[in-house]
C-alpha cells in the first residue's frame, strides 16, 4: 500500500516506522515546510493518505483527499464543527474518511466500555457523580483532548443527569463555577505523559474509576496504519467506531 502523510512531526514520523514495518511504502510527506508539494498530482501517487496535521490545516488537507479521490485517514481533531459539511463532500466526491479522536486498540475497548459503564450508572445518578480527567505531555497545547471529549460526550449519551461537558485547566488558579448538570474535564499538561484518561463515578460510599495509560504514542500510530488498510479501496464515510464495531 502506498501512504501519503500529511502531517510530519513526531506522529507522522512513527507512523511512517509502522508502516514500513508492515511493508507499506510511503510516497509522499507533507509538514510546513514544503505544504506546496500538497497537489492532486502528489496525493494522486498514494493509495491511500494519513492525516495529523493541525485543526488550521486540516480541512483544506481534506479537500484536497476529496478532489484526488484518495481515502483518508484523519487524526487531527478541532474541526468536528464541519463534521457535517465533511460529509456531504466526502459522500458527493464519492470517495472515502474515517475519522477518529484516537485509533488505537486500547483507546477504542475503552470508549466502549465506558459507554457501557455510564449506562449502567444511569440508574445510580442519585447517588454517583462522574467526572474526567486528562493529563498529556506539556507540549500539547489544545485541551480538553479529542480522546477526553469522545470519552465526555458518550458519557453525556448514556448519564442523564449530565447535560453538557465543561473544560477545566487543572494547572491555573481560576475558580471555575459548574452546574450541577456540568459533566466537569479537568485537563493537566504535566513533563512528557503521552496521554492518560480516567473516568470517576464517586459517591459517599465509595469511588469508582475507569482508567487508560498509554506509554507512548505506538498505540495511536498503530491503529492510524491498520485503519489506512482497512479503508483502502473502500468509499463513504466513516468514523473509527466503525472498523472496532464491538456490536456486531
Amino acid at each position: 500500500m502506498k501512504i501519503a502523510l500529511l502531517g510530519y512531526g513526531k506522529m507522522g514520523k512513527m507512523i511512517e516506522t509502522i508502516a514500513l514495518d508492515r511493508n507499506h511504502q510511503v510516497v509522499l510527506k507533507i509538514d510546513q515546510h514544503n505544504a506546496h508539494e500538497l497537489t492532486i498530482a502528489n496525493l494522486q501517487t498514494a493509495d491511500v493518505a494519513i492525516e495529523f496535521s493541525t485543526p488550521d490545516t486540516v480541512l483544506q488537507n481534506i479537500q484536497n483527499c476529496l478532489a484526488a479521490k484518495v481515502p483518508v485517514i484523519v487524526g487531527t481533531t478541532g474541526w468536528y464543527g464541519s463534521l457535517q459539511k465533511i460529509k456531504n463532500d466526502c459522500l458527493n466526491a464519492k470517495s472515502g474518511l474515517m475519522y477518529g479522536s484516537n485509533f488505537s486498540v486500547g483507546v477504542n475497548v475503552f470508549f466502549q466500555i465506558n459507554k457501557m459503564a455510564a449506562k449502567m450508572m444511569n440508574q445510580f445518578a442519585a447517588q454517583y457523580d462522574v467526572e474526567l480527567e486528562e493529563i498529556h505531555h506539556i507540549h500539547k497545547l489544545d485541551a480538553p483532548s479529542g480522546t477526553a471529549i469522545t470519552l465526555a460526550e458518550d458519557v453525556l449519551d448514556e448519564f442523564k443527569a449530565k447535560t453538557e461537558w465543561l473544560s477545566v485547566n487543572a494547572d491555573e488558579s481560576d475558580v471555575t463555577i459548574a452546574s450541577p448538570d456540568n459533566l466537569i474535564i479537568e485537563s493537566y499538561r504535566q513533563g512528557e505523559v503521552p496521554g492518560t484518561h480516567s473516568v470517576i463515578y464517586d459517591s459517599d460510599e465509595d469511588r469508582i474509576e475507569l482508567k487508560h495509560i498509554a506509554h507512548g504514542r505506538q498505540g495511536f500510530a498503530l491503529g492510524a496504519v491498520v485503519a489506512a488498510e482497512w479503508l483502502q479501496n473502500k468509499t463513504g464515510f466513516f468514523s473509527v467506531k466503525d472498523m472496532y464495531n464491538f456490536n456486531a
